[in-house]
């Protein structure tokens, strides 16, 4: 099968540019599977892992939600961010996400439930995409 040209774009850059074989999106009601000659669709993404596979080869990404347009000859994402799993601090991920869990728990009238519930989703999504990459970096635990 013909690969397909994939364009991941956020506002403040071109986060990637070449084609793939297949694309696996968080669409808002489910994953999202795209081929090449995949029939036009355009739809919301919501965050988490977006992956693509090229020729043997596996790239992951955290997004935090965004837009997915299907033509017939490309894919475009045009997500709100994007961070490939090489990209992404464990570190300051796993404090957002203790920072997020934190503002959920308080529960008071100036804490925007919406905004720490985006945040948390987000560094879950960078929290499984860089945890995903540090084990294939380190391989299996041999006992």
């Amino acid at each position: 099968m013909s690969p397909v040209k994939l364009d991941i774009v956020t506002a403040e850059r071109l986060v990637y540019s070449d084609e793939v074989d297949i694309l696996v999106a968080p669409g808002i009601d489910g994953e999202l599977g795209i081929l090449p000659h995949h029939v036009p669709l355009m739809t919301v993404l919501k965050a988490g892992e977006m992956r693509a596979r090229k020729g043997g080869d596996e790239i992951f990404w955290a997004i935090s939600g965004g837009f997915l347009e299907v033509r017939p000859d490309r894919i475009i994402v045009l997500a709100d961010t994007a961070e490939r799993d090489d990209e992404i601090d464990l570190a300051r991920a796993e404090e957002a996400k203790r920072r997020a869990e934190e503002r959920l728990k308080e529960r008071t009238i100036t804490i925007d439930a919406s905004r720490a519930e985006a945040a948390l989703q987000r560094s879950l999504a960078r929290l499984k995409v860089g945890q995903r990459r540090r084990r294939r970096r380190d391989g299996p635990v041999t006992m």
